[in-house]
């Protein structure tokens, strides 16, 4: 199967959707009114609550969404073919994802930039607020760990990487006062400059490692975890428009850069994919995903279909920056097709691979025989991994996770272009350093929407909390936020913690379609809330019963396992708490949706 009618087909979806579906539920559903006052106006603090141009919060919304999920998420889920993540990605963008982030973010614009917990407790009662503050800082928590962890292990002993993330900084922060200060307005000024300060970097950071200086970028992996704590801290204090919305968007463009290239290069090089459309691992039994494609295939697709962080991204930054109810829809639905696109992108990219050369990436070495006679039988006897690994001068073979095993694959798409045959060194550290700029946006951005969070809860005790631009509350809030993530990334114990998340995600994304829910008919959109409806059905039903596997299967035989008790007990925990939340909030919306259809009917 070549590619390239994949991408055609998935463009071609994306923009008929954009244009007609969800321009259906911006005219119709939604109702966007152009002359709304903004909070980004009515509660202009000129700290968090900031009116930004459409396309600079555009690129900062899809840095935070856009973390390690679009990148790893399908390349580990390619062990079941390329087909149900390809037809999940186009549905799951489009049916869910995309109806997701807008609904969310226009119900806070609408609540005055307010919290998606603070939503619940307006749109259902406290009791759903209070749950879903829990709920939503546990699973931040774990998030931020594990993309931290993700980051540091790419940069770690990495001058190259570190030395072009660490430029990004001050980039950002001239980008910042130019538009903000010295030229105020000037978008397309700071965008020019920020670009090719940026190409520099990226260019003359490939001579870093080589040169006298090179010692000020490479870290061990615990002084990267603080450097980046530290990094974090700042980046949800100082206000909005000085470092963390100008290092997004130019993370954005340079993200949107290297997806648009990397599209041009799979329609230019026209790759077959060679792993089949379905494998045998649909029915269980796989290397990578031990469970079969129903449920966990749509557990570990997230953020390329749906994910719940969006949901707290759409209720944090972004609604307190935004200019008018018109750019709700380029920036919330833009953002998920783009993120889409980029799932995409990523399958074809680890498809691209012979699939013996996927497994032998993706399965960890001392394993790998034992799985070999079933690659085999499946008639995956074909190998590059020798001349790939000379390719890369990288040891390639047992690196698992997914992000080497598409730096490959791009690297691969890459080198194939006319001219670029003796480069695939480059491309493929270009594209583990890319991997880790894609993620840490997701990490500055999450920490001050937790901080958001924490602030929210933390003012029902102390009222002044609860104020965004009140100093002690963001140092204090932002504090305890950056201590509890990096504490799991410094001491390791992240790995105890980390493999229920995608069940924790995808739960809290079936939070939010209940809260999304409960706001369309709640504001008399009841005849249209199967949007949201129809995606909560279908997302509840596979991650409740990804969750119930896991706790059968997995979490609570470690519990009687020599050395995973620790690890089997928290995840049990963790899983059940985030259930019950998610049952809770359920059970107190169901009765105030039926109500609503009873007084309709009388009326």
């Amino acid at each position: 199967m070549n590619a390239v009618p994949l991408i055609i087909c998935a463009l071609a979806i994306f923009a008929l959707a954009y244009r007609y579906y969800f321009g259906f539920i911006a005219a119709k559903v939604l109702a966007f009114d152009d002359n709304a006052k903004m909070p980004s106006q009515s509660h202009f603090d000129g700290q968090n609550f900031v009116p930004t141009s459409k396309w600079v919060l555009f690129g900062h919304h899809f840095a935070a969404i856009a973390g390690a999920g679009p990148l790893v998420g399908p390349v580990l889920a390619a062990q079941f073919g390329y087909f149900p993540g390809f037809v999940w990605m186009i549905l799951g963008a489009v049916l869910a994802g995309s109806v997701h982030d807008v609904v969310i973010l226009t119900a806070s614009v609408r609540y005055q930039g307010k919290s998606l917990a603070e939503i619940a407790r307006k749109e259902i009662d406290a009791i759903s607020g209070n749950i879903s503050t829990i709920a939503i800082l546990i699973i931040l928590v774990i998030a931020l760990a594990g993309l931290g962890l993700v980051v540091v292990n790419a940069l770690a002993e990495s001058v190259w990487g570190t030395f072009t993330i660490a430029a990004t900084i001050p980039i950002a922060l001239l980008m910042g006062v130019w538009m903000y200060k010295i030229r105020k307005g000037k978008t397309l000024e700071a965008t020019i400059g920020g670009v090719i300060l940026l190409s520099l970097a990226v260019i003359f950071g490939k001579f870093i490692p080589g040169s006298s200086i090179a010692g000020w970028f490479k870290f061990d992996h615990k002084t990267l975890t603080i450097l980046i704590a530290i990094y974090a801290f700042f980046a949800s204090v100082l206000p909005v428009w000085l470092l963390l919305s100008p290092r997004d968007y130019l993370s954005s463009i340079m993200k949107v850069g290297v997806i648009l290239l990397l599209a041009v290069g799979i329609i230019v090089v026209a790759p077959n994919l060679q792993m089949p459309a379905f494998t045998k691992f649909t029915h269980g039994g796989g290397p990578i995903i031990p469970g079969t494609l129903f449920p966990y295939l749509f557990i570990t697709i997230a953020c390329g279909a749906i994910s719940g962080f969006h949901a707290l991204v759409s209720s944090g930054t972004t609604p307190k920056m935004i200019m008018s109810e018109k750019h709700i829809r380029p920036i919330a639905v833009g953002s998920m097709l783009t993120e889409g696109t980029v799932s995409i992108l990523a399958l074809i990219a680890a498809c691209s691979l012979m699939p013996l050369d996927y497994f032998l990436i993706n399965i960890p070495a001392e394993k790998f025989n034992h799985f070999l006679p079933v690659l085999k039988e499946m008639g995956f006897v074909t190998s590059e991994i020798a001349s790939l690994s000379q390719a890369v001068d990288e040891q390639i073979v047992g690196r698992t996770g997914g992000a080497v095993s598409l730096a490959v694959g791009m690297a691969k798409i890459f080198s194939a272009i006319p001219g670029m045959k003796h480069l695939m060194s480059y491309w493929y550290h270009f594209a583990i350093m890319f991997e880790a700029l894609f993620i840490l946006t997701t990490l500055d951005a999450g920490t001050r929407i937790a901080r958001f969070v924490l602030q929210d809860g933390m003012g029902k005790i102390y009222k002044p909390f609860g104020r965004a631009d009140w100093l002690p509350g963001n140092l204090i809030a932002s504090g305890l936020i950056v201590i509890m993530w990096s504490y799991f990334i410094y001491t390791g114990s992240i790995g105890t913690i980390w493999p229920m998340f995608g069940t924790a995600n995808q739960l809290l994304a079936s939070i939010a379609l209940i809260i999304g829910t409960s706001f369309l008919i709640n504001h008399g959109k009841k005849k249209f809330a199967i949007i949201t409806i129809a995606p909560l059905i279908f997302i509840s039903i596979t991650t409740v019963y990804a969750g119930i596997l896991n706790l059968i299967n997995l979490y609570i035989p470690q519990m009687f396992m020599d050395g995973k008790q620790t690890s089997g007990i928290i995840n049990t925990m963790l899983t059940l708490v985030i259930l019950a939340c998610y049952g809770v909030i359920l059970s107190r919306a169901l009765p105030k949706w039926f109500k609503s259809k009873e007084n309709l009917i009388n009326s």
